[in-house]
């Protein structure tokens, strides 16, 4: 699965919560299987937008889309109980 470039927002907020680590480790699961147990994809609702998360940590997610087949693009990363 290939994974779009980070905005740099985004980039800011990994530094800033200091989740590069957790982050370059769940990319590397991602990539090699999206839906890996650990990661705890899910399909958010509305379910017709088609808009996915996985779990950085147990606090942490990243919300994704797919923008064609084996392509995805993270567009946000947000505490899991905002």
């Amino acid at each position: 699965m290939k994974i779009l470039p980070l905005r740099a927002d985004l980039e800011r907020y990994l530094d800033r919560h200091q989740l590069r680590k957790k982050w370059n480790k769940q990319l590397r699961l991602f990539e090699q299987n999206w839906r890996h147990p650990s990661l705890h994809t899910e399909l958010l609702e509305p379910r017709d937008l088609q808009i996915y998360s996985f779990r950085l940590d147990r606090k942490y997610r990243a919300i994704f889309v797919l923008v064609d087949d084996g392509t995805v693009e993270i567009i946000d990363l947000t505490s899991h109980y905002q």
